[in-house]
């Protein structure tokens, strides 16, 4: 009706009888149809049509039989396959719009993503070993010593289950970089997780699956990022770790720590139990004091103190000077760094690696 001119749609009100009424209707809509028909056939008024841009989505049937491929290619133990293709089954079985449908779909995805068979092989040279840590290093050789020894101790059991190595120091004095340096030295992959200011116990354990937006805990995602199941983790700051209302993460670590039950390790999200016997962990801190006496046990501590003048200067003009250089892009010849200037600096602005003191005045 709204295609009618007004003189019709006048006419058609003015008819009270109905049968005249749907005549009228069927005649208008007679001549609509001939008059489109023939402006499809006019070359100037060919309708060209559009394309609709549609989104590709991808299928859940494929997602599914893709996650499939990926367990099967997995060597699980007998407990954990059972857990696994069980859980894939009632994926299967499940209808995409359930709500428990994603959820059991990320949970497998984190099964076929962690490194259950993957690892590194280790390739631990004293003599390597001893070259990379004085390069990356100066003085520290109690410290330098201490390692080696571990990484012999290690390259003869041909495993790194025993004590764990805590570095202790005042901060910016070189224990990250000391780690870094063990890993370079072995020929492990590197991953460093941060324990600093946590309270809740599921930060190290993970969620339940029953919670919302539950997560894995932070040992489970480093290893999922590090795709190798014998890294060399550091363990960050473990006397920052706080008792909250959450529960105790220190306790959470004795589990971890442990030689004995590491090999069974559960987080909470993942649910079924996962080796992390096989990774070589190491702390630091900057209080001892503050470790729980539990945690404190499970520990080898290796203490770091402040560096002497001449260390300093040597780490200066070894290090630093080259490193700030290339960083700002000048050339060495354009710049000359007196020795006595070097230890102005040190004494004036640093009473000790990583403390930094008021000037004089």
């Amino acid at each position: 009706m709204k295609h009618l001119e007004f003189s019709q749609f006048l006419e058609f009100l003015g008819t009270k009888n109905v049968e005249k009424r749907l005549e009228m209707c069927e005649k208008w809509m007679q001549m609509g149809s001939e008059t489109k028909a023939l402006q499809l056939r006019l070359p100037g008024n060919s309708e060209i049509p559009k394309k609709i841009n549609k989104r590709k989505i991808p299928n859940s049937k494929n997602q599914v039989e893709q996650l499939e491929e990926k367990l099967n290619a997995i060597e699980f133990t007998d407990e954990v396959s059972d857990r696994v293709f069980s859980e894939l089954h009632r994926l299967k079985n499940m209808n995409s719009q359930q709500s428990e449908y994603n959820i059991l779909m990320n949970w497998l995805e984190l099964v076929s993503n962690l490194p259950w068979n993957t690892s590194t092989v280790d390739d631990i040279e004293i003599g390597k070993a001893r070259k990379i840590l004085e390069d990356s290093h100066e003085s520290m050789d109690d410290v330098k010593q201490r390692v080696l020894e571990h990484l012999a101790v290690c390259k003869i059991n041909n495993s790194v289950k025993g004590m764990i190595l805590c570095f202790t120091g005042p901060p910016g004095i070189g224990k990250t970089s000391i780690a870094k340096a063990i890993a370079e030295s072995m020929g492990r992959k590197f991953q460093r997780v941060s324990l600093g200011g946590i309270r809740d116990e599921s930060d190290i354990r993970g969620h339940r699956r029953t919670y919302v937006a539950a997560m894995p805990g932070r040992i489970i995602e480093a290893l999922k990022h590090c795709k190798s199941n014998n890294p060399v983790f550091l363990l960050d700051e473990v006397d920052k770790l706080y008792v909250g209302n959450q529960g105790s993460p220190s306790a959470a670590l004795l589990e971890l720590l442990d030689p004995e039950q590491n090999s069974t390790f559960h987080d909470h999200y993942l649910n079924i139990p996962f080796d992390v016997s096989k990774i070589m962990f190491i702390a630091t801190a900057n209080d001892i004091e503050r470790l729980e006496p539990a945690l404190k046990d499970r520990l080898e501590i290796i203490e770091m103190s402040g560096y002497s003048m001449k260390e300093k200067v040597k780490i200066c003009e070894n290090h630093l000077v080259t490193r700030q250089l290339s960083k700002h892009c000048i050339s060495p010849d354009y710049v000359n760094l007196d020795r006595q200037a070097i230890m102005a600096m040190s004494e004036f602005l640093q009473s000790e690696n990583g403390q930094p003191c008021r000037a004089k005045r």
